[in-house]
């Protein structure tokens, strides 16, 4: 029998998730700031405006919902989900206000693209957008990419919602004894990389021919994009627009570094780099990286499409490490991927999209670990048809310690690996509806629900508005990895049709 949640769940949910958009308002008053110093005025005042309606917001939540009742696991899962709903909306209020986009759709499309770490956008001239906008659109990657319910863990004492909170946001590893501690750890880390990423894009882009102070923006930006696998760029031609091999490398490291788990970062920040070669999810990454590299490489060198070997690899490995990190970054234009590349070369970064990074990282898509298990549990199948049964031995892996490979954590892996095929696909089924060919529809679809950003040109402007609907929706539930999606869901069902 379904109960229905009473008033305490409710002012729980509606509580912690003010406090995320008290969070959010707060971070929008920087590039505010930052645009009246920069003589950018109009721009900047639709972020005063679009801080003060999430601030609102946030402490009317406080002011009316204020409650001792400790939220619990359910309750952190909804408000996972639910802040993953508010907070682009309020994000999207400056945006839509800069006058580059043609309906507030539009506008929420971007900002739950730059949150979920996707980089898809639908804006209108951003070559000419104002720089304190820009900056904004960047921001929401970092906010994202860290996770938006680790605000309220942050800054707030969560109680034991916070565990359900944390998971829902797609985390599982808690790096220190407490999901405070830990979203705290991640934030510190998260500076730190800053600073250091951002002095070698200063570099790097300085040397490319950008004056200081350009440079700076630019590096910044891209910093922010590349550590949170997200995809904006502060031009319309993403990175080719530099025409340097260096940046490349840099933004390369960057990406690599961004969806590590944030779990690994802190063994290695403990002293312990032999964890790159022992961990079985990076040895899984690196090697489906090499292999979707090689298949793409000779996709590549059948069509004919670079003249040299330095050329294809350059341009090749780029992308695929883009696709395979969730970044999105692209040093080729978007249109060429199906025009000039042939058929394996994009089909090699639909896979690595679909793929993705590490667990507990900032990257979308499938995760390596997923693929590990799976593929360790298909190995173990095998060897029991093949050997005796007391031949058969125990299934292990190394994620920071040695664990066994449960049934349990078996049937959770393949689990999410099918709904997240079934996801990639519902969306490529809605493309063919709006008249795309397949190829095109799976692209980018993939490319939405898996976060990772790179685009043949069917996400634009001009984008249908129910196209704009599902990928929304998957960009959603794709950054969620489903459970705290299906938690609202059954929450809001128990709310509608539960018994008192």
């Amino acid at each position: 029998m379904l109960i229905r949640p009473d008033q305490n769940d409710l002012r729980v949910i509606g509580l912690n998730t003010g406090r995320v958009l008290l969070g959010v308002g707060l971070a929008m008053l920087i590039p505010a700031l930052l645009g009246f110093l920069w003589g950018e005025p109009d721009a900047a005042t639709g972020l005063v405006i679009g801080a003060c309606i999430a601030m609102l917001l946030g402490l009317a939540a406080e002011w009316k919902l204020h409650t001792r009742r400790t939220a619990n696991w359910q309750h952190g899962m909804v408000v996972a989900a639910l802040s993953w709903l508010v907070g682009p909306f309020v994000g999207a209020i400056p945006l839509f206000l800069s006058g580059h986009y043609d309906s507030f759709l539009d506008s929420y499309f971007d900002a739950m693209s730059g949150f979920a770490t996707a980089g898809l956008s639908v804006m209108a001239d951003l070559d000419h957008v104002a720089d304190c906008v820009n900056l904004w659109r960047h921001m929401t990657h970092f906010l994202g990419g860290q996770g938006l319910v680790l605000l309220v863990l942050s800054l707030f004492a969560s109680g034991g919602g916070s565990v359900g909170m944390y998971v829902g946001e797609a985390r599982e590893d808690k790096i220190l004894p407490n999901v405070v501690r830990t979203a705290r750890f991640i934030w510190r880390v998260s500076l730190v990389y800053f600073l250091a990423g951002t002095l070698a894009l200063w570099i790097s882009l300085t040397t490319a021919g950008l004056t200081v102070g350009r440079a700076l923006f630019h590096a910044t930006n891209l910093f922010l994009a590349a550590f949170d696998t997200g995809g904006f760029s502060p031009n319309s031609a993403s990175i080719q627009i530099y025409h340097s091999a260096t940046v490349e490398l840099v933004l390369g490291v960057i990406m690599v570094a961004g969806c590590l788990s944030f779990a690994l970062h802190h063994r290695l920040w403990n002293g312990r780099p032999g964890e790159l070669l022992r961990d079985s999810e990076v040895r899984s990454l690196a090697f489906t990286t090499m292999g979707l590299f090689v298949m793409l490489a000779l996709g590549l060198a059948a069509t004919g499409t670079y003249d040299t070997a330095e050329e294809l690899v350059r341009r090749g490995l780029f992308q695929t490490v883009s696709a395979h990190s969730g970044t999105g970054f692209a040093n080729v234009p978007g249109r060429m991927l199906l025009t000039d590349w042939g058929e394996i070369a994009p089909a090699a970064l639909v896979f690595a999209m679909g793929l993705g990074g590490m667990a507990g990282s900032t990257a979308g898509g499938i995760k390596a670990i997923r693929i590990t298990l799976v593929t360790k549990s298909i190995k173990e199948q095998i060897h029991r048809m093949l050997l005796p049964p007391a031949a058969a031995g125990v299934v292990t892996y190394r994620s920071g310690r040695r664990k066994v490979l449960s049934a349990q954590v078996m049937r959770s892996a393949t689990t999410i690996l099918l709904l997240y095929l079934a996801l990639y696909l519902v969306g490529a089924l809605a493309g063919l509806y709006y008249g795309y060919e397949f190829d095109e529809a799976m692209f980018e679809s993939t490319s939405a629900a898996a976060a990772v950003g790179l685009s043949i040109g069917i996400t634009s402007p001009a984008m249908e508005p129910g196209l704009m609907v599902v990928y929304i929706l998957q960009m959603w539930i794709g950054r969620l990895e489903f459970i705290a999606v299906l938690v609202l869901t059954g929450f809001a069902w128990s709310t509608l049709r539960g018994r008192t």
